[in-house]
């Protein structure tokens, strides 16, 4: 059974509005899975507005995409991480202020695992100004660079770690939150990571450290220039959220982060993170 959806691309780079599905649909469908695995694959970032999805329907879909993570999310249904800075409702809040950088998620695993596969994510409340979220596609990212330099990036291998995200938040910490920053491994990636599909993209975030066998500061240099050719303005899709709003994304393929809001603000979106296959390389 072929599902049939409508896919408007937002921008040249990133991104894609989809219609043609109910919350219902996108919960029960298998047909309607497949084909947003197909849209996500060329578009990186899938919005559909005004969806509504429930947080079981979020996972059941999820589900569809891949195995998902299960952690506790501070959320009473299974599946679903809570994304506030209220540290009533998640009491890790304070961590989540480093996504108001651009960053890739899963770049500075626990045990070594793949980075995820795609993240799910469902507006409850909004912020009354700021909390937007803005994409940009890594694999334009490396189709933009000349052929000198995809020779001489696709040699290196960057050093990521919790550390480098946590100080864009805190950039003096004291001894202690310094040991628990770095109880953390770090994980050293190539650059540019080249795809089973034989699709590159760049590896960059603020979780880039240093690249390998560099001077510290020449490297640090280079890959803050990386990342902001990768997200300059126009290769920007910036996505402002309304209650109801659904927006998936490739991990593998996109960096993202979150425009800063108030800490008391109302906002509050829910997370599913369908994990990873495919390592680095």
């Amino acid at each position: 059974m072929t599902t049939r959806i409508t896919c408007a691309p937002l921008t040249a780079t990133v991104g894609a509005e989809i219609g043609g599905l109910s919350a219902e649909r996108l919960a029960r469908d298998d047909a309607a899975a497949g084909a947003i695995l197909d849209a996500l694959e060329r578009y990186g970032v899938l919005v559909l507005r005004g969806l509504h999805l429930g947080p079981e329907d979020q996972v059941a879909f999820a589900r569809r995409l891949g195995d998902i993570d299960y952690e506790p999310g501070h959320h009473d249904v299974p599946g679903i991480y809570r994304v506030t800075l209220d540290k009533s409702k998640n009491s890790s809040a304070d961590y989540l202020k480093a996504t108001f950088e651009w960053h890739m998620d899963g770049c500075t695993p626990l045990h070594g695992e793949p980075p995820q596969r795609a993240t799910v994510l469902s507006a409850k409340q909004v912020a009354a100004s700021g909390g937007e979220t803005e994409f940009a596609s890594t694999y334009a990212a490396y189709e933009m660079l000349g052929g000198e330099e995809r020779e001489r990036f696709g040699a290196l291998r960057v050093v990521h770690s919790l550390e480098a995200s946590q100080r864009s938040v805190t950039p003096d910490p004291g001894p202690e939150l310094l040991r628990r920053w770095r109880k953390r491994p770090t994980s050293t990636h190539p650059l540019v990571w080249t795809r089973r599909t034989g699709r590159r993209s760049l590896v960059v975030g603020v979780h880039a450290d240093h690249i390998v066998g560099m001077d510290a500061d020449e490297g640090r240099a280079l890959l803050r220039d990386l990342l902001g050719r990768t997200t300059a303005p126009d290769r920007v899709y910036r996505h402002r959220w309304s209650v109801g709003d659904t927006v998936i994304w490739d991990n593998t393929g996109v960096v993202h982060r979150a425009a800063p809001y108030p800490s008391d603000s109302p906002r509050e979106l829910l997370r599913t993170t369908v994990f990873g296959d495919e390592p680095i390389r």
